[in-house]
This record gives structure tokens, sequence and C-alpha cells, in this order.
């Protein structure tokens, strides 16, 4: 008996299965929250959008449309961007602990948008700024490591030492803050949050997001060579150099771009490709696309959590960790992990 042809590496079922889960969990976000609506509702302001003659109650399209779908679609990009850029950072490094902030940049970025709010900018000067900062960064860590004999360990120390210099001019970005309105402002914004989402925001933010994750889902199956030696690589007859030149391009584009317009959100990076592997392997021709749907869902889900149970709307990092945490540890126990 034959079998289904894969589809970008993966199963026609699985691939299908993956791919109705942002959409499943985008619905469910769109019905939940503090005032809920009818899975039917939904669906007519749908139709509505789309130019059907339907009937909605009074508020409905505000809250779709104006409200939760710039939300959902920036939780959407966030949690495929950082799951995809911390698939290719573990990929180039070798190693399963990379995060999309090994190179420093999430702390470049909340540098850039501290000090542009403490300077009472504007929100998209808040994420043009951090955007920068956030690229600024990489290449200082790029820059401090070139001339010489780079491999993966002092790159990766090199990005340790370039974070925790940002972090230290963030912490005296706070100290310069004024207490009663700037401070509160970086404070929260570094916890991480969707809560100023907007459509010009995410015309902004996403297009770097989209060009790097397509970009490396291009290149999906040449990940798959960078964890081997320097001969072997080589002997693949693939140009390395190129190969991680544009990989660090695209995860560090991705990342920047979303840490500047939700602030740092951990774990997702971290957690979401091993969870794939433990599922469909360490093949990146599956592992890319399914960290994308994956990370997708997971962020739409636990953003839908963040604004549901408190009226404060709890800061989507802590719940990533709160979640995420355990969650892996349990996982890890079960499967016993994943060697890259």
């Amino acid at each position: 008996m034959r079998r289904a042809a894969k589809v970008g590496g993966l199963r026609p079922r699985a691939a299908a299965v993956l791919c109705l889960l942002p959409v499943a969990a985008a619905l469910a976000s769109l019905c939940i929250g503090r005032m809920g609506l009818p899975l039917g509702e939904v669906l007519r302001g749908i139709g509505a959008a789309l130019g059907l003659d339907v009937t909605l109650a009074d508020g409905t399209e505000q809250i779709l449309w104006t409200i939760r779908m710039p939300r959902i679609l920036l939780a959407l990009l966030v949690g495929a961007g950082l799951s995809v850029s911390g698939c290719a950072f573990q990929s180039l490094f070798a190693n399963p602990l990379a995060t999309p902030d090994t190179l420093g940049v999430a702390s470049g970025a909340s540098f850039g948008a501290a000090l542009a709010l403490l300077m009472g900018w504007h929100l998209l000067g808040v994420q043009a700024l951090a955007l920068v900062c956030g690229i600024g960064a990489v290449a200082l860590t790029w820059l401090s490591v070139a001339g010489r004999d780079r491999t993966n360990s002092t790159v990766i120390l090199a990005g340790i030492m370039v974070g925790s210099w940002f972090s230290a001019l963030v912490s005296l970005v706070k100290l310069a803050a004024d207490t009663e309105s700037q401070l509160p402002a970086i404070t929260y914004w570094l916890m991480g949050s969707f809560n100023s989402a907007g459509y010009s925001s995410l015309a902004l933010g996403a297009p770097p997001i989209l060009l790097g994750m397509l970009v490396l889902y291009l290149l999906r199956w040449r990940l798959n060579i960078l964890p081997l030696s320097e001969d072997e690589a080589r002997a693949s007859g693939t140009d390395v150099r190129l190969l991680r030149g544009i990989t660090v391009l695209c995860a560090t584009a991705i990342t920047a771009s979303c840490v500047s317009m939700c602030g740092q959100v951990g774990w997702v990076g971290l957690l979401v490709p091993h969870m794939c592997r433990m599922k469909f392997g360490n093949n990146h021709l599956a592992l890319v696309p399914a960290s994308a749907c994956v990370g997708a869902a997971f962020m739409v889900a636990v953003d839908t959590l963040a604004r549901s149970i408190s009226s404060a709307q709890i800061p989507v990092s802590a719940l990533t960790a709160v979640i995420g945490a355990p969650f892996f540890i349990a996982l890890v126990r079960k499967t016993g992990g994943w060697r890259l």
C-alpha cells in the first residue's frame, strides 16, 4: 500500500492538523474574553467583514475587529516568529538550549524601547527604536568576535556579554525614569504584553517577521547541515558561511521585530521547538513549519488566558513561564528529551 506523499516534510494528515491549530485557536480567542461572544455571532461577524448581508449585535464589530483581532494577529506572528527563530538558533549553534535571545537581540530591543519611552516617544517610535537597537546588539555581538577563530562557544559567550551590557543600560534608563509615569510604563512593557496591539504597529513589525520566516522556511532543509562538523558541512557542497549569515540575519530580524511590538516574551523560542522535535524528529523539513504552527497556537492560547482570567490583564511573559516550565519538565521526563 502506497503511503501518502509528504507535504513540506510532513504527512498530509499532520500538515492539515498543524494548519488548523492556529485557525482554531484564533476562532476560540475571538469568542473568549471578559465579554464572551457565541461562535455563531463570531462567524456572522466574519461573514459581514467579507461583505455578506448579516445582522450583528451592538458592539460586536468593534469587539471583533478593533479590540481582539489585532491582539490575535500579533500573538500569531510573535508565537510563530519566536518559535522559528529559536529553532534556527538551536540548529545554528548545535545547542538545544539556544533561544532567540542568544545573541543579545531581546536585551538590545528592550534598551531601545526603554530609551524611547524615557524620551516620551510615540508607540511607533518606541517600536522603531527597539527594532534598530535589537539588530544593533546582534551586529555588536558578531563584530566582537570578527577576525578571530570564531566558534559557536565564542559567539554564544559574546552574545551573553552583549545582552548583559544592554540589560545594565536598561537598568540605568529605569533609574533615570520618572517614578510616577515613565517607570511603570517601562516596567510593564519589559514584562511583555499585547495590550498595545494595533494595525499600525502590525504594519511596521509584521514584514520583517513574515520575510524572515519565509526565508527560513525555504532554507529549512539546509538547516539540517548547520549542526554538522565544518568538514561534513563543506562536503555537502553548501556555502556554510553564507548559510549561517542568512540564518542569523533572518532569526535576528524576526526576534527584534517581535520584541519591538510586545516586549520580551520568554520560553516560547525554547519550549515550542523542543515540543515539536519530540513529536516530529530533528528534520527541519518538518520541524520549521511545525514550530511555526504550534508556536502561533500556543501564543494565542496564552494571550487569551492572560486577558480573560483577570481584568488587570496578566503579562504574557509571566504566563508563558508559569505554564511552559512545568509542562516542559513533564515532557522531558516522559520522552527523555532530544539531542541535536
